[in-house]
């Protein structure tokens, strides 16, 4: 199983983008041939429609590659004020748009549709990102995502991580642990002919 993971976030110290770096390892673990993704090594600008029409980024359609080639996703998701980043959301806007000018992409939703998303998020607070998945899940179904019922919010995300990025606590573990097995349980089964 091919399993995607990506933080949306670019921050160098960011807690998503170490909770991704977990998530990866525990896929692996399970077996997935997992990519890890890195936004910051996509030059993709802001989504513009005038700009679209002067010829896709090549960055862009080398993440509707990636994407399309991958049945199951888990998207660590910042929250910022109360919702996800504007990167995580020009990143999926980009990926979803057609590409009118290939006939490989003129399907918007060829990267996204039947893709097992599942979300995790991290955050300084006692919520650990919650709200930014709940607004995260909506789009994910708009872009025609199975979003995996088990989801996970890493609270108090300051202390959570040791000096190797690890989770220090098992809970920490289990939780991650059970949306990274539920993603690759329902992927594996959607892609049974």
């Amino acid at each position: 199983m091919q399993l995607l993971v990506f933080a949306g976030s670019t921050r160098a110290a960011s807690f998503n983008r170490q909770l991704a770096g977990v998530a990866a390892t525990m896929g692996r673990a399970a077996g997935a041939q997992v990519t890890y993704l890195e936004l910051a090594d996509f030059d993709v600008p802001l989504y513009n429609a005038d700009l679209e029409a002067r010829g896709t980024p090549a960055d862009v359609l080398r993440l509707k590659q990636i994407a399309f080639e991958h049945p199951a996703w888990i998207i660590c998701v910042p929250e910022y004020n109360a919702s996800y980043p504007a990167l995580l959301k020009n990143t999926l806007d980009w990926i979803s748009s057609p590409v009118k000018a290939d006939p490989a992409w003129t399907d918007g939703f060829k990267s996204t549709r039947g893709k097992v998303a599942g979300m995790l998020s991290a955050s300084p607070g006692a919520l650990g990102g919650l709200r930014s998945q709940s607004h995260l899940a909506p789009l994910l179904l708009n872009l025609h995502c199975w979003v995996a019922p088990r989801a996970y919010g890493l609270g108090h995300a300051a202390e959570a991580f040791d000096a190797d990025g690890q989770l220090v606590a098992e809970p920490a573990r289990r939780g991650v642990q059970a949306v990274v097995d539920q993603v690759l349980w329902a992927a594996r089964r959607l892609q049974q002919p």
